[in-house]
């Protein structure tokens, strides 16, 4: 209580990024036209072809920097009782998991992975949001739902048709998107078997019981007829 990972102190710039905040007014100078993403291309091209010694000169503030931070990083953690430490840490380890999950769905989405299969209400719920007029998202969220829920059957058909034609979309994307990421190497993000065939332990598990019952009553028919000889 008292304390918050807001207060601990922030890690040193690396040498790159130190060069980067040096040079961005520059080349934005040079370059007035260019976008944000040329920009850091440019920068990130003159950085890789800066000699040595000039690259130096930016290691040297990085590694001051980083001594001045070791000693706020202990006189920080001092501070701090038990409780305090391992509050901060679980809070520290959610940030990061966070981080590492925006940083995940970056990728996924500059590798094009396709859009996942939308439910029924969520098809009902992006052709009627706009009609909502005057309400907060919340509120209209709400609204939406208490309609889609007392909707009957037959006028949910054609959206509940919709999100299983969307399923199949997905599908078929995605198995050609996992193709390419096969022969990308990244083969880290190609779901499991386990995955892909999710449903079938439970279809599995359906006909293993059928097959029982129809064994069991072709047992029965031959007992009975030993039974008449």
């Amino acid at each position: 209580r008292g304390i918050s990972s807001d207060q601990r102190p922030k890690r040193p710039l690396t040498a790159y990024l130190r060069f980067v905040i040096d040079q961005r007014p520059a080349f934005r100078e040079k370059n007035p036209e260019a976008s944000n993403l040329e920009l850091i291309k440019k920068l990130a091209g003159a950085w890789r072809e800066l000699p040595a010694s000039q690259k130096q000169v930016y290691e040297e503030a990085r590694k001051t920097d980083w001594k001045i931070y070791g000693e706020q990083m202990a006189a920080y953690k001092a501070q701090l009782t038990p409780a305090q430490a391992v509050a901060l840490k679980e809070e520290r380890r959610k940030q990061l998991a966070k981080r590492r999950s925006i940083r995940a769905k970056r990728e996924l989405n500059l590798l094009g992975k396709p859009k996942r299969a939308r439910s029924g209400f969520n098809i009902f719920l992006s052709e009627n949001f706009q009609e909502s007029e005057g309400l907060s998202p919340v509120a209209k969220m709400k609204k939406l739902f208490d309609t889609w829920q007392k909707l009957s059957t037959s006028q949910k058909q054609p959206y509940l048709q919709l999100a299983e034609d969307d399923k199949v979309r997905y599908e078929n994307e995605m198995k050609s998107w996992e193709a390419k990421m096969v022969e990308l190497g990244r083969e880290d993000l190609v779901r499991s078997k386990k995955q892909r065939l999710k449903k079938k332990p439970a279809e599995t598990a359906k006909q293993a019981k059928t097959a029982k019952a129809s064994s069991g009553r072709n047992k029965a028919k031959l007992k009975f007829k030993k039974s008449e000889e």
